[in-house]
């Protein structure tokens, strides 16, 4: 892996994981959190990442990308351990 591509990994990897551990803490300590709130945020995170166009850069994109990515995961891991306990 070269050394200018490198740095979008880590910034990935590094606020993925910050996101999740977030997520976690959240979900534990607030009891208004729930499935439904996550997935308004996600769907705000969305619109954001649509507005694109209006000059983020790299660093931008690959932040926001992770951010998407740990909502979309948390949810879903969240969606399947309910409806396995059901």
């Amino acid at each position: 892996m070269g050394a200018s591509t490198e740095w979008r990994d880590i910034t990935y990897e590094t606020t993925f994981e910050g996101e999740i551990r977030g997520l976690l803490r959240r979900r534990e300590s607030d009891p208004r959190c729930t499935v439904e709130e996550l997935e308004g945020t996600l769907r705000h995170l969305y619109i954001l990442d649509g507005a694109a166009g209006c000059g983020r850069g790299d660093l931008q994109d690959t932040v926001m990308a992770a951010t998407i990515a740990a909502y979309e995961h948390f949810i879903a891991r969240w969606k399947a351990e309910t409806s396995a306990t059901e």
